[in-house]
């Protein structure tokens, strides 16, 4: 296999997850917070669209599907192209509000079709080149991909476990 078929197979993993996450629940359940701290399963899945759309939009040089669609409308915000969640406090938090399971998924497909066309004619070779100038040392698409992938799985776990809570 080479490196843009086990990256796609990465990938493509994360929208199942998220589907296991979401599908059958009603909007309280998307912002219901398992916890006083807690990030909501809505939001969970929302950060880890809007990551992947805004750090692979960033690599291959092109608009957000965020910026670009109408997605921003299907949960209550602006289409701020910076608007990833990181860094979000409680309030930021709460403004998150997902029309549904189906404005998640849908968001989330949109931004992994394309994620997935562009990993696929990945070589070895691309992963080496520098996409992000402001760490030491500076940042290549490999370990930016891999970034992307770690943040997407963690939460996606985090919204399975807190699915898991709902359903006590």
């Amino acid at each position: 296999m080479d490196v843009g078929g086990v990256l796609v197979e990465l990938y493509g993993r994360v929208p199942e997850l998220a589907r296991g996450a979401v599908e059958g629940l009603d909007v309280a359940a998307l912002v219901a917070r398992p916890g006083p701290d807690a990030n909501p399963i809505g939001w969970l899945v929302w950060h880890v669209a809007r990551v992947q759309d805004h750090h692979l939009s960033g690599v291959m040089d092109a608009d957000q599907i965020w910026v670009t669609a109408d997605w921003a409308s299907t949960f209550g915000l602006d289409a701020d192209p910076s608007n990833t969640g990181y860094d979000h406090d409680a309030a930021a938090v709460e403004r998150v509000q997902p029309d549904g399971a189906d404005a998640l998924i849908g968001y989330l497909d949109a931004v992994s079709a394309r994620t997935a066309s562009y990993l696929a004619g990945l070589t070895d070779e691309d992963l080496d080149r520098i996409v992000d100038q402001r760490w030491d040392p500076p940042v290549t698409l490999g370990v930016r991909l891999v970034s992307v992938a770690d943040d997407a799985l963690q939460h996606l776990g985090q919204a399975a476990y807190a699915r898991g809570l709902l359903e006590e």
